[in-house]
Parts: C-alpha cells; sequence; structure tokens
C-alpha cells in the first residue's frame, strides 16, 4: 500500500466531508454556537464576530489538515486488511471508526458524546441539544466512510 497516496486522499476526503457536514448542520445549530447568548458561548468562540470568522478560516484548515495526516497515520498498519474487505465491511468499518472514535466516544467531553452526558450541565446536553450535535458527526462519518472506502483503497 502507497502511504503517502493514501494519506492525500484521506486527508482531501476528511476536508470534503467536514466542510459538507458543517455546512448541512450549521443551517440547524447556528444559534447554538453564534451570538453572545448562543447556549456554547460560555466557552467557544464566536464565530459571528468578523475578526474571529477571519482566524479561525485561516487556522482552521491547517489544524484540519493536521487532523487528518494524524488519523491516517494510525491506519497504516491495518491497510492491506482494509483493502482486502469488500466495499460495504470498509465502509461501515471506516464510518463506524469516525463515528465512535472521533465522536461518541471521544475523550474530551462535549454535547453529542458519552463524557459529555456524564459529565457536562443538562443544558449541554438535552436531547434537542445532543442530536442537532449529532447529526453532524453522523453525515461526516457516512460521507466519509462512503468516499473513503470508494477513493482511497
Amino acid at each position: 500500500m502507497d502511504y503517502l497516496r493514501f494519506s492525500v486522499w484521506f486527508t482531501a476526503i476528511h476536508l470534503g466531508a467536514y466542510l459538507v457536514a458543517g455546512v448541512v448542520n450549521l443551517r440547524y445549530t447556528k444559534d447554538l454556537y453564534q451570538g453572545g447568548d448562543a447556549l456554547f458561548a460560555p466557552f467557544l468562540r464566536d464565530v459571528s464576530e468578523p475578526s474571529e470568522r477571519q482566524r479561525q478560516g485561516i487556522v482552521m484548515w491547517s489544524a484540519q489538515v493536521a487532523r487528518a495526516v494524524l488519523m491516517s497515520v494510525v491506519l497504516y498498519p491495518i491497510l492491506a486488511p482494509l483493502a482486502d474487505l469488500s466495499f460495504a465491511v470498509r465502509f461501515f468499518f471506516l464510518a463506524g471508526l469516525m463515528f465512535v472514535y472521533a465522536d461518541l466516544a471521544s475523550a474530551t467531553p462535549f454535547s453529542n458524546n458519552i463524557e459529555g452526558l456524564v459529565y457536562m450541565k443538562r443544558r449541554f446536553v438535552t436531547a434537542n441539544v445532543f442530536w442537532r450535535v449529532q447529526s453532524e458527526a453522523i453525515v461526516y462519518s457516512l460521507l466519509f466512510g462512503g468516499l473513503a472506502s470508494w477513493l482511497a483503497f
């Protein structure tokens, strides 16, 4: 398996899926993230401020490239067995991996993961907030799993 080729595909697919999932999800969650009275205002930067939006626009893409490269490198030892799997099995593995490890079972508490349900204040983890935020992870994981299974192997 060509590791560099895999990491390049992985990064491109991550960036595309991340962008699409974020754009789709923002429609339903803008009130959680933007504005002084947003639910997450006490601990997230407000992207409705032009200077912050500009800063995040610059920093976000380099951060996402770094995340993608790190995630791709961790998969190097199992690339050959993954390539031998059918498209469907590879899809479910990669989509599940991204959903479970990168989101639902993440060690950092947030409104849409198990740690958040345990440690965060109730107002941050109501069913309404949990599922609205979780929808981005679901869209991302399905897009990523499908595209990576098709293009990266």
